[in-house]
């Protein structure tokens, strides 16, 4: 348990400069939510609208604005952390439906992304 927690915080801080996504893009896999959702509360208290450009991710700070590219288009969209998640092993951030829609993988589920700094 605490090996886990020692991992976790390592990988929070190099995620992490001065409460900032570090220089680096991070790169993985992203999915998208709103049905089920929608008019929900959100985990920053804010009521989830899935036809906003928000996102879920795990650990930035609510507010971030982050830059998501997908690498299979090179379209990019800018998004704001509203959420948490997603919690499935390999993605990195979860889109709000308005999100993948414009970013264009909608009807595929998922892309292969990477988020920075907007």
């Amino acid at each position: 348990m605490t090996r886990r927690l020692f991992v976790a915080a390592a990988a929070a801080a190099a995620v992490f400069v001065s409460g900032t996504i570090a220089a680096h893009a991070q790169c993985g896999g992203a999915s998208w939510y709103g049905p089920g959702f929608n008019g929900k509360r959100a985990a920053s208290g804010e009521i989830f609208n899935e036809d906003a450009m928000t996102a879920a991710h795990k650990s930035l700070p609510f507010g971030t604005k982050l830059r998501v590219v997908d690498q299979r288009t090179g379209n990019a969209i800018v998004v704001t952390i509203n959420d948490r998640g997603p919690f499935v092993r390999g993605r990195i951030i979860d889109l709000s439906k308005a999100a993948a829609t414009q970013l264009g993988f909608r009807n595929r589920g998922t892309t292969p992304v990477c988020i920075e700094p907007a």
